[in-house]
Parts: C-alpha cells; sequence; structure tokens
C-alpha cells in the first residue's frame, strides 16, 4: 500500500503545487491527457499521486481515502464541520492566497461595519418585506460568522460563480466571496465591510487524522514529510 497524495487536477493551483514539490526533491507529473486523472512520483518511493478537484480534497482526506492533500484553507474549513478533527495542517504553501470578506454596494455610504450591516438588514426588511439576500457558496463559514456578530434579518443564496455580479444583476443586496486582489469587486462597485474579513486563505498541505496507516505507510509518511517540511 502507498501513501496517496492528493493534488489539484488543473490550472495554476496544480501547477504550482507541482513547483513547490520539485523544489523540495518530489517530482509529481500528470501523465495522459487532460481528461485523465492520473500521475506519477519520483524521488520517493512509496507515494501514489491522485489528482482531484480542490474542492474534493477536503472530503476524501475526511474519509480518510487519502493521507496527504493540497487545498485552501477556505475549502477545508467551509466543507468540513469538524475540520481541526479530521485533518491537521502540514504546510503553508504560500501561494493561492485569497481572503473570504463580505462585501456590499459602494453607494451604501452608511454601512461600514457588521453593526451597520445588520441595521440595514432589518431597515431592508421592514421596507420589502423579505429578508437582504447574502451571495455566497461559503454558507457555513459566513453563516457562524454573521451569527457571531449578530447580524440578523439576511438570507444566504447559493452562488457557484461570478458572485461579484449577483449584485448588478438584482439577485442579491450583498456578498461573500474570496478575493485577492480586490479589482473584481471594484469594478462591480462593492465595498469590503471594515470588519468584513471572515477567513484568510491560501493553499496548503494537509495531513488526514482519520487515514488508516500500515508500519511501511507510517514509515514512507515520516520520510516524505522530513522531506517537505
Amino acid at each position: 500500500m502507498t501513501i496517496k497524495l492528493g493534488v489539484p487536477s488543473k490550472g495554476r493551483l496544480m501547477e504550482k503545487t507541482f513547483d513547490w514539490f520539485g523544489a523540495r526533491g518530489v517530482s509529481l507529473q500528470r501523465t495522459g491527457s487532460e481528461r485523465e486523472y492520473a500521475g506519477t512520483v519520483d524521488g520517493i518511493d512509496g507515494v501514489s499521486l491522485i489528482l482531484l478537484s480542490a474542492g474534493e480534497i477536503p472530503r476524501e482526506l475526511a474519509s480518510g481515502r487519502i493521507h496527504l492533500g493540497v487545498t485552501g484553507t477556505d475549502l477545508i474549513q467551509e466543507k468540513l464541520a469538524r475540520w481541526d478533527q479530521l485533518v491537521a495542517p502540514v504546510e503553508e504553501l504560500a501561494f493561492g492566497q485569497a481572503d473570504l470578506i463580505i462585501a456590499v454596494p459602494q453607494a451604501w455610504v452608511d454601512v461600514d461595519t457588521l453593526g451597520d450591516l445588520d441595521a440595514a438588514a432589518a431597515a431592508f426588511r421592514a421596507h420589502h418585506g423579505f429578508r437582504l439576500r447574502i451571495a455566497t457558496k461559503y454558507h457555513r463559514l459566513v453563516r457562524d460568522y454573521l451569527r457571531v456578530a449578530g447580524v440578523a434579518d439576511y438570507a444566504l443564496i447559493d452562488s457557484q460563480g461570478a458572485t461579484e455580479g449577483t449584485v448588478k444583476n438584482e439577485t442579491a443586496e450583498a456578498i461573500a466571496d474570496i478575493t485577492s486582489s480586490g479589482e473584481t469587486l471594484r469594478a462591480n462597485h462593492l465595498k469590503i465591510l471594515s470588519d468584513g474579513l471572515i477567513l484568510k486563505s491560501q493553499a496548503t498541505l494537509w495531513r488526514s487524522r482519520t487515514a488508516e496507516l500500515d508500519d511501511k505507510q507510517r514509515e514512507t509518511l515520516t520520510s516524505l514529510l522530513e522531506r517537505l517540511t
């Protein structure tokens, strides 16, 4: 049995992950076509490469089907309710940085904090008869953050793409999404609340707390982690 390493299957996350491992003497390589999720590991024996979407990796780590995986902090904490009991961070990889934030229209000049948002949400419901809508794909993280902040009278609506455009398209009044530069927010006339930073995320190497290990796998994992950290 080998140590199974889950890595994002495409795009810059895959490329940068391959570069990060390569710089530490472990060569990861995709084999076959873009449609094939197969790969090889050179530089250490007993490790197999599993190519997955970044969103699948938290679930595979939590289930113990892979031993190690590279994905964002945001996806781990959003998809795993008891994430700290299921996975452990091994190393932050210093790429894929993004902030999960709450943003509102720039035209809302009187709304700068979560307290202001709570007041605006109450006024919105009184005026319109329905709750202020916040578009996001991070339902768990946003709900928990707003609950702690005491924000009520809102409804989360699911948005799996182009979240910043939902306000312009009048399908939401505010958004909670990840941003790196803020350019897309500004282009859509949105501003981040001054206390609206929910989570700072980056690509991270995680270890499963649930994956079973025999003696040989444990030896391989120890050797691999010594190379990487």
